[in-house]
């Protein structure tokens, strides 16, 4: 017996060439079994989950009236890109999303000509889709390009920055603003898809534009602007678009983005219009379509794998605490004794355990949104006043306020505090996400103080310690996920600044871990030492300042010394370095090797096998200890060649 599929439409369906060659009146069934391939595909894998399925109708109208891949298609962030992937060539692989050797879960160049810009962190895609607008004209070619923006990522000023500088020149560009939270403008229906056909049409813009003309003409200035002021004006009460025709974009919308009969023929308007950048405002629901989602507070934003059927997510149960949790639970202790206290983050309060502060002080957390330049700068500000501001970023996101790092914070010496969550590799998203690059990037600044934390308990006296500096900046990394599985004290304790510890004495091999790798370190100690090499363990937990006292000691009494981190060339193994050079250590011989993440970025697979590879795991430890003493595990000496 034959089993009749579930996709029948879908599955002629391999690129955009094909979909296009659909009627009109098959795309709301193509829509359907998108959404169903979609939920069945992440149900396997896992991943971002609501944005995809609030976008099934906007990818399927975009690929339909669009020449992709001719034609730049540009998601921001990616998070809603599945349906794009399944689209483009990529069905028989999306059940390998997020998995090691599979299919990225952001839009990746590298992947497919249908990506035409890689997008992990938000905000970036109008200022791409303009840098590619102005390469095509110079080149004098005709393609569109077209970028797809959440109102989410319309709170980072990058966005602006780049509409304004859009606008200013006037590019033919096509912005499609994905509004699925909040509704910026009245609601959609039957009249606003009217008006933004009608807007959107060449009549209604030749009108326009011939009124503009006479306003010019006008006798006086005054009259001028009045005039056109009340055309924007008009305009605005039944489009809502003002403030994006303040920044020279033409308008259209609010328009019901699950509405294909709606979406396509203002899609078409937009792309046979031969000048100016257009804004196309769609309002979506995340999650829609699938009851479980569309139910659910984050609407499955981020979902593990999960049954289709009930909705229900495969979660394990936890050996011990979250770094997270335990971040956020500490804070909130603290809070309690200093009402100084207060925690920012920039869009991630789930992510980072700040949720958890803002429980139990609301009037003290502020999520500035995915704005962590402004984030920074208002800590900043926080501190001038007397509070205590714990500027909790991931470390990846971090990178995009440096400036402000510098400029606001380390030159004016001001004790903000930077807690950095998902320190080292992140598993599933990848190398956007790594936090792979603060040891470096703080370490080279004068006033900080750098931390980084071991394990969970270590964390609860790190955030006690961040409270009681109060002279400069300081940081402190600690990990995405589980901790080790320590006793926990009850409360943290400030640690003396600058001062590591000794968890295991040996003779032969001294390891120095800087972080999360310390439990690998130990492991390592235990088959070091059951090949008969005596091994020290220390944890230095301040890369800056740096424990000299520990260091020489480390180096003085045994032959081969490693720094362990998990943070790129130029970190913590380089502050060693230097210090030993400068203490004239390096001239007496010291076998010493520095174990950073290798240069390059590391694809996306489970955290245990990123580390493998990258050498940071235990094996990899004890290897190079064995290669340092010109040996191999076997106990053979190793004949290096020079």
């Amino acid at each position: 017996m034959t089993v009749q599929s579930k996709t029948p439409l879908l599955d002629l369906v391999d690129t955009p060439s094909d979909l296009r060659k659909l009627e009109e009146g098959q795309l709301r069934q193509l829509a359907d079994e998108l959404r169903r391939e979609t939920i069945d595909a992440v149900a396997v894998t896992g991943g971002h989950l609501g944005a995809g399925l609030g976008v099934i109708e906007l990818t399927v109208a975009l690929h339909y009236v669009f020449d992709t891949p001719a034609d730049r298609l540009i998601w921001d962030v990616g998070h809603q890109a599945y349906p794009h992937k399944i689209l483009t060539g990529r069905r028989n692989r999306i059940r390998t999303l997020r998995q090691g050797g599979g299919l990225s879960g952001f839009t990746k160049r590298a992947e497919s000509d249908y990506d035409p810009f890689g997008a992990a962190h938000s905000s970036t895609s109008i200022s791409a889709a303009l840098g590619m607008a102005v390469a095509r004209d110079l080149a004098g070619k005709q393609n569109n390009v077209i970028a797809v923006i959440g109102d989410g990522a319309m709170s980072a000023g990058m966005a602006y920055e780049a509409m304004n500088n859009a606008g200013a020149m006037n590019s033919r560009l096509i912005v499609i603003l994905n509004d699925n939270d909040m509704s910026i403008a009245p609601p959609v229906g039957a009249l606003s898809a009217y008006l933004a056909r009608r807007v959107s049409g060449r009549t209604y813009r030749s009108l326009r534009h011939i009124l503009r003309q006479i306003a010019k003409h006008l006798p006086t200035r005054t009259l001028e602007k009045r005039a056109l002021a009340i055309e924007e004006y008009a305009r605005g009460l039944v489009t809502g678009g003002t403030l994006f025709d303040e920044l020279g974009f033409f308008y259209v919308g609010p328009i019901d983005g699950h509405n294909i009969d709606h979406l396509l023929p203002v899609f078409k308007n937009v792309r046979d219009a031969k000048n100016g950048p257009f804004l196309v405002h769609v309002v979506t629901q995340k999650g829609k379509g699938y009851a479980p989602a569309e139910k659910s507070a984050d609407k499955y934003h981020g979902v593990v794998k999960f049954d289709v059927a009930t909705g229900a997510q495969v979660k394990s149960k936890p050996a011990a605490p979250a770094y997270q949790k335990v971040y956020g639970e500490s804070l909130i202790k603290e809070a309690r004794k200093d009402d100084k206290i207060v925690a920012i983050t920039a869009a991630m309060p789930s992510g980072t355990g700040v949720d958890l502060f803002q429980k139990e002080f609301p009037s003290r957390t502020f999520d500035v949104g995915i704005a962590e330049q402004h984030g920074v700068t208002f800590a900043a500000g926080l501190a001038t006043e007397g509070f205590k501001p714990f500027a909790t970023i991931y470390s990846t996101f971090l990178q995009r306020a440096y400036d402000q790092v510098v400029h606001d914070v380390a030159i004016q010496k001001l004790p903000v505090r930077f807690a950095m969550d998902r320190a080292g590799l992140v598993g599933a998203d990848g190398p956007t996400h790594a936090g792979a690059f603060d040891i470096a990037y703080l370490g080279c600044l004068p006033n900080f103080v750098l931390m980084a934390a071991a394990d969970e308990a270590d964390l609860v006296h790190m955030v006690s310690t961040a409270v009681a500096i109060d002279d400069r900046p300081s940081a402190l990394r600690y990990p995405r996920g589980e901790g080790r599985g320590v006793p926990m004290p009850d409360e943290g304790k400030p640690l003396e600044i600058g001062k590591g510890r000794i968890l295991r004495e040996g003779t032969k091999v001294a390891l120095f871990s800087y972080g999360a790798r310390l439990g690998e370190c130990l492991k390592a100690a235990d088959e070091l030492a059951a090949h008969g090499l005596s091994t020290t363990v220390a944890d230095a937990r301040f890369a800056k300042p740096l424990d000299v006292d520990l260091l020489l000691r480390l180096a003085r009494e045994h032959e081969v010394l490693l720094t362990i981190e998990e943070g790129s060339i130029g970190g913590f193994g380089t502050f060693v370095m230097q210090t030993l050079a400068e203490h004239g250590v390096l001239d007496r011989g010291i076998k010493l090797r520095s174990m950073v993440l290798p240069d390059l970025f590391i694809d996306q697979d489970s955290p245990a096998a990123m580390y493998a590879r990258a050498g940071l795991d235990a094996k990899g430890i004890v290897n190079k200890a064995f290669s340092a003493l010109g040996e191999n595990m076997r106990g053979e000496t190793i004949k290096l060649v020079r």
